[in-house]
């Protein structure tokens, strides 16, 4: 069993960003620069966006992060999002989510220029992923392949089964291992929590993408010797062990599965710092777009 290290295999892909980003610059291009809007004070959410803020910095980046309170309207956040919009110095534009409830999720994700979706989530950006024309990728699927990629993990006729079916994760991971490229080519099962015979499913699996958002989910008996787990999900669970009384586990039961697999993911310092380097390598393409 090896572990896939996300925290080693950024570090290698944020140097070759910084190489390009300074290579970019030295050649007269612009430096890139990411706008992060941030709604109210949920501690994941700032936890999440202050990586973000960092690695723009360690990779030569321009931030913008603006805070808003919970209480902003749709309408107050729609005026900010088309300032920057229309500011010609803001590259890439991200909201963090969860927003509040009132906020229409999508309202706010359709607001936002495609050119300047470093996220991936508009419909247009994820109109053309699905018809494999040129386009930003969703961030964490994107690091997923970057870390495939890395590790020289061919998925070429594997059988993947991805659990999940979020717009975010488990549809565009699905869409992106099943595209004629590399890594892809691979035959995929999306499957969800309406599933049947989920168990079966994913005793079939080669590779398995756990997206579900439920801690723990797949457990050893839903995987076969020798199969890929790629651990997507950040749960905290209470844990008296613990000074904060807490502790982050993914949606798999890594202590189980772990004996069995060829490759897995840890949770955390798996999939978490790969998202950062997939929304990096996007707001450089889109820096560089717009020369």
């Amino acid at each position: 069993m090896q572990i896939l290290d996300g925290v080693e295999t950024a570090k290698h892909i944020k140097a070759r960003i910084k190489q390009e980003t300074d290579d970019w610059k030295a050649n007269g291009g612009k430096k890139p620069h990411l706008a992060a809007i941030l709604v109210g004070n949920n501690p994941a959410s700032e936890t999440y966006v202050n990586s973000k803020v960092r690695a723009c910095e360690e990779l030569g980046f321009e931030s913008s992060l603006l805070r808003f309170d919970s209480n902003i309207s749709e309408k107050e956040l729609l005026g900010e999002l088309n300032k920057l919009n229309d500011n010609d110095d803001v590259d890439g534009i991200l909201v963090q989510l969860p927003l509040p409830a009132h906020i229409s999720q999508d309202n706010v994700i359709n607001a936002i220029n495609p050119a300047k979706d470093v996220d991936c989530f508009h419909p247009v950006n994820q109109g053309k992923m699905l018809l494999g024309q040129p386009t930003f990728l969703p961030a964490t699927p994107y690091g997923i392949l970057l870390m495939l990629d890395h590790y020289n993990i061919d998925v070429t006729g594997m059988h993947c089964v991805v659990i999940g079916r979020s717009n975010i994760v488990g549809t565009p991971m699905a869409i992106l291992l099943s595209r004629n490229g590399k890594p892809g080519n691979a035959t995929v099962t999306l499957c969800h929590s309406k599933t049947k015979n989920l168990k079966e499913i994913a005793l079939t699996a080669d590779l398995i993408v756990a997206a579900i958002g439920k801690p723990k989910f797949v457990t050893a008996d839903m995987v076969r010797k020798g199969a890929i787990v790629i651990d997507v999900g950040i749960n905290r669970i209470e844990d008296a062990t613990r000074k904060s009384g807490s502790r982050l586990v993914g949606d798999v039961d890594f202590e189980q599965v772990a004996p069995l697999c060829s490759y897995i993911t840890p949770v955390p310092g798996g999939v978490g710092p790969m998202t950062i380097c997939g929304l990096m390598k996007n707001t450089l393409t889109a820096a560089k777009h717009k020369k």
